[in-house]
């Protein structure tokens, strides 16, 4: 049974302000989380059925945070929020129990259809093929995650120098 709760995981107080707002609108109960502490401890004492989750927070991964939101709460519906999309996070976050996972900016109408939808993700095929450098984002995100986020050890493991590697994960992600 639904309890419209909802519990917003995310380390940019505005954002998490702005999307607890435009839910309270449509009849939630929200409450916010600004790190992985918080967020565990309000999945114990609000009891969410629902949460959004925040892929790359400072010093904190999403994925990480993740297995053990759903060991407290084994039914809680979480999607997955991100500026830094990847095939291989969006594989990962659905394997460790993610209930979907949506591109930042998502307004509150594609977050409500993402956690009424219970499926896994749509990858459009498009008829244009996607860059190399997208390509390359995306295998540095993959080897990342591989790496548990260690930058020097997916350095090592991509054969490139960790400042190279450094400053390519400080670039925002290849659109195309």
């Amino acid at each position: 049974m639904l309890n419209n709760r909802v519990l917003v995981i995310d380390d940019d107080p505005v954002f998490t302000q702005v999307l607890a707002r435009s839910l309270r609108k449509r009849g939630l109960e929200v409450e916010q989380s600004h790190n992985a502490e918080e967020a565990l401890q309000q999945v114990r004492n609000f009891q969410p059925d629902r949460a959004t989750l925040d892929l790359k927070m400072i010093n904190e991964s999403g994925l990480q945070l993740l297995p053990e939101l759903l060991k407290l709460s084994p039914n809680l519906n979480i999607v997955i929020l991100t500026g830094y999309s990847s095939i291989a996070t969006a594989v990962q976050a659905m394997k460790l129990g993610a209930s979907n996972y949506l591109c930042k900016p998502a307004n509150a109408d594609d977050i409500m259809a993402a956690f009424n939808e219970q499926t896994a993700v749509d990858i459009d095929v498009v008829d244009n093929p996607v860059s190399v450098n997208r390509l390359e984002w995306e295998h540095i995100q993959k080897v990342l995650t591989e790496n548990e986020g260690n930058v020097s050890a997916t350095a090592r493991a991509l054969g490139m120098h960790r400042r190279t590697l450094q400053r390519k994960l400080q670039k925002r992600p290849v659109k195309r």
